[in-house]
């Protein structure tokens, strides 16, 4: 009889323990997400704005100073010469009289205007040839550095003669020498090589603007539509 009690102390034991261990729970048999299965974190902003950042042209600081270096060597050669061949005669005519060379000394500004305004059209020059100097940093465009340099050598040119010319700096006459058409500016205005690439290269910056074109070799179109 003891043994018997014994045994079922033992097997009510084996019974509690059982039952203890299925009461711990059991353990989840539901596979795992796989590593492909788990979302990709996303693209960190400074990477993104990078890989989309367009790579910008190199800078034209050159092309400004060695348009305007050419130019202005252009003008002040040829200033000289006809002063030193032409001044006191009479108008000789090239290309079948279609220009005629002849020197004037003018007090006003490109072609004539402005006479007896020397001073102001000289600090007017110096304002212009600052502040192509200090754009030409950020320029990328070489349209643009073409046409700054023609303006800046047409600046440089004729404010040369306004220091170094008689009667005395910022007073200076500018010597005029091409006569379009006819002699004394009677088909078109006195002229000389600064003037002409003052117009020009003004002219060359008003088509990029129009084109779109911005100094900085950017299109001012696509800005918009990235805008839109």
């Amino acid at each position: 009889m003891a043994g018997e009690g014994r045994a079922g102390r033992l097997n009510s034991a084996a019974v509690t323990c059982s039952g203890a261990v299925v009461d711990n729970g059991g353990v989840s048999t539901d596979p795992s997400p796989s590593e492909s299965e788990v979302e990709p974190s996303a693209e960190p902003p400074e990477r993104e704005a990078a890989e989309d950042a367009v790579p910008l042209p190199k800078r034209r600081v050159w092309v400004v100073f060695a348009v305007a270096a050419l130019l202005w060597a252009i003008d002040l050669i040829t200033k000289n010469l006809v002063v030193a061949n032409l001044e006191g005669k009479e108008p000789k005519p090239i290309l079948g009289g279609l220009i005629y060379l002849q020197v004037i000394r003018n007090p006003g500004a490109a072609f004539s205007m402005a006479t007896g305004m020397t001073w102001v059209l000289a600090l007017v020059a110096i304002g212009v040839v600052i502040a192509i100097v200090w754009i030409s940093r950020r320029l990328r465009s070489v349209g643009w550095a073409i046409g700054l340099g023609l303006v800046l050598a047409g600046a440089l040119g004729n404010l040369t003669d306004r220091f170094f010319r008689e009667p005395g700096p910022l007073r200076g006459h500018v010597v005029d020498f091409i006569s379009a058409f006819a002699p004394n500016g009677q088909g078109f205005a006195i002229f000389n090589i600064a003037d002409s690439a003052i117009c020009v290269g003004g002219a060359l910056i008003v088509l990029l603007s129009l084109l779109g074109k911005d100094y900085d070799g950017t299109s001012t179109r696509g800005k918009k539509k990235e805008s839109e």
